[in-house]
């Protein structure tokens, strides 16, 4: 088997050095019956950017994901936020540490309205989310945050609508909006734009380029003008290793990362 050999670029110049990442990985591995999805990722997020994972088909990026946010456990290595360790923590866990991410597909109950949408989501952070029945009147209580998160994501206007009744791109958009209802420290995004048309594309990139204020961002994403838009830092997947690191402009023209992707869509 060819072995990956990880390069990470760097800005040049005399700045301070780095802050120390919130999110990181040492050593991180997962195996299935053999198969080596992730090897030894070392990855450092940090707080305040946004930061893309990004590569081929069976690269990794989702098993990375699932791996960060407690969904599989490590076969190997450790995850630390903000330098405590929270390898093998279950998802809750994890979510109520402060990582909270996104799906591929939509998951949403369609008769739902947004508005009781977030008003669950904002529940299930308090100990009546451990109750297995609830009121009107209790959940009146989440109904200002509810509306300040659906404006936020530029729903303000939908508050009353079934979920199952939005447009695709206004369904992704809620689903981000419920991520923020745990006032995450780090905000997990898979594949956001997937399936979307061009101007849902791009009213995505505004949305979360408008959401990254105070908030530590990382994105899986295979549209690569999505990337060069929003990520501050670029990683490069490749059979599961760290090809490539660094500015998507120094990445993106690295000549590994073309032959990874066949020289579609990068250069």
């Amino acid at each position: 088997m060819t072995r990956t050999t990880k390069t990470t670029y760097t800005t040049s110049g005399g700045g301070p050095a780095p802050a120390r990442p919130l999110l990181s990985t040492h050593g991180l591995s997962k195996e299935f019956g053999g198969f080596h999805a992730v090897q030894g990722v070392d990855l450092g997020v940090a707080e305040g950017t946004i930061h893309a994972l990004v590569g081929p088909n069976g690269a990794g990026k989702t098993t990375l994901f699932n791996l960060l946010t407690g969904f599989l456990p490590a076969s190997a290595g450790r995850i630390e936020l903000a330098g405590q360790d929270i390898t093998g923590l279950p998802p809750e866990r994890v979510a109520r540490l402060g990582v909270a991410r996104s799906f591929q597909v939509t998951s949403l109950f369609p008769a739902v309205t947004a508005r009781a949408h977030l008003e669950l989501a904002l529940q299930a952070g308090t100990d009546l989310g451990r109750r297995f029945w609830r009121s009107d009147r209790l959940l009146a209580r989440f109904t200002g945050r509810a509306l300040e998160l659906l404006d936020e994501v530029g729903l303000a206007d939908r508050a009353e609508q079934p979920a199952g009744s939005l447009p695709y791109g206004q369904k992704r958009a809620l689903e981000l909006a419920l991520a923020l209802a745990l006032d995450p420290r780090v905000l997990l995004l898979d594949e956001p734009t997937a399936g979307m048309g061009l101007e849902d594309v791009d009213r995505t990139v505004a949305l979360v380029d408008r959401i990254r204020a105070g908030r530590t961002v990382v994105l899986v994403e295979h549209n690569m003008s999505v990337v060069g838009s929003l990520a501050d830092t670029v990683t490069v997947l490749q059979r599961g290793r760290v090809l490539v690191e660094g500015p998507y402009r120094t990445v993106r023209s690295d000549p590994r990362v073309v032959e990874a992707y066949l020289g579609a869509g990068v250069a």
